[in-house]
């Protein structure tokens, strides 16, 4: 902000300022002074000690790590591969095998010959010349004494008494006795009933329809007769009414009551929007002040009175009225 635009400041601006600035002066010197300290003493550290420190760890533990995993770890791994590698075939896959190939296979191939001699071929001789033929037997037996008598009898006794002892009689008499007269009774009752009952419901089915076209006639000339004398009776009389007496008195309410009513009060809302805002603006303009009051900030100084020579703040780039400039001394510089 421009020193010649600057608001007025009051007596008590003037009398609290030197103070409010010594006391912050006190406050803020400290402070800063520990932190430009804590700052060079942390990047001094890390120049002097941490950087080196770390380059002689990496030195010191991580190279001889690699080293010793390259020289003695991956050799001691492979040896000790090769060691295992070597016992389990020497010592457990060879020797199997040998136990497999001269020691199991001939036992293995003794005892299935055993087998084959002393059960499997006398079972085979014995199932083809003592028990298929037995069995065979058995079977023909079976049959010949249960399957092939009741066969017989189903085929030349039941049969045949079922088919012209029962199903012969009664085909006779379903052919003789009791179509013909069903075919008579539906060629000349059912069928020319049916005829007649179709017609009648046919001529009812038109006289439906033609009796339903004609009520809605009549019922569309009655509608339309209520409607003409409920137009004459009762919508004539109201369209007159509110084209003639209710539209102008609308108008005429719109015209000359409502439309100023409304006028007058958007001008009150709009005068108590800029009152409200107004009113803001005074409050907000003097709480700046109040705060500008006791922490200094700019404003123009009375009439005739020259203005302070613009100097640098402590820590900051502002310049503040009325202190003299002092230049800004580091401790690093000072060091």
């Amino acid at each position: 902000m421009d020193v010649d635009k600057r608001e007025p400041e009051g007596c008590l601006t003037a009398a609290i300022r030197i103070p409010v600035r010594i006391v912050v002066l006190l406050v803020v010197l400290p402070v800063r002074m520990v932190w430009d300290a804590l700052a060079v003493c942390g990047r001094a550290l890390g120049r002097v000690v941490l950087r080196p420190f770390g380059r002689m760890l990496h030195l010191v533990l991580v190279g001889p790590l690699l080293w010793l995993y390259a020289n003695a770890l991956v050799p001691l791994g492979r040896g000790l591969a090769r060691l295992v590698g070597a016992l389990m075939t020497y010592g457990l896959v060879k020797p199997a095998g040998w136990l497999y190939r001269w020691v199991l296979t001939p036992v293995g191939q003794a005892l299935a010959w055993l087998v084959e001699t002393l059960v499997v071929v006398p079972a085979r001789w014995l199932y083809r010349w003592a028990l298929a033929p037995m069995g065979h037997a058995v079977v023909w037996l079976a049959k010949a004494l249960f399957v092939w008598p009741w066969a017989a009898l189903w085929r030349y006794v039941v049969v045949p008494v079922v088919r012209y002892g029962i199903v012969a009689p009664l085909r006779w008499l379903w052919r003789r006795v009791l179509v013909p007269p069903a075919r008579w009774l539906y060629r000349w009752v059912l069928t020319p009933a049916g005829r007649g009952l179709v017609v009648v419901a046919r001529e009812l089915r038109d006289a439906v329809v033609v009796a339903w076209r004609a009520a809605g006639y009549l019922t569309r000339a009655v509608g339309r007769g209520l409607r003409w004398l409920g137009w004459h009776l009762l919508g004539r009389p109201v369209a007159w009414c509110y084209r003639n007496v209710c539209t102008p008195a609308g108008h005429a309410l719109r015209d000359h009551l409502w439309r100023p009513v409304r006028t007058a009060a958007a001008g009150a809302g709009r005068a108590g929007r800029a009152a409200l805002a107004s009113a803001a603006a005074t409050v907000r303009r003097a709480r700046r002040n109040a705060w500008r009051a006791p922490a200094g900030g700019p404003a123009a100084g009375r009439a005739g009175e020259p203005a302070g020579v613009p100097a640098r703040s402590l820590g900051s780039t502002t310049t503040a009225p009325g202190v003299a400039p002092a230049p800004e001394i580091s401790l690093r510089k000072r060091g």
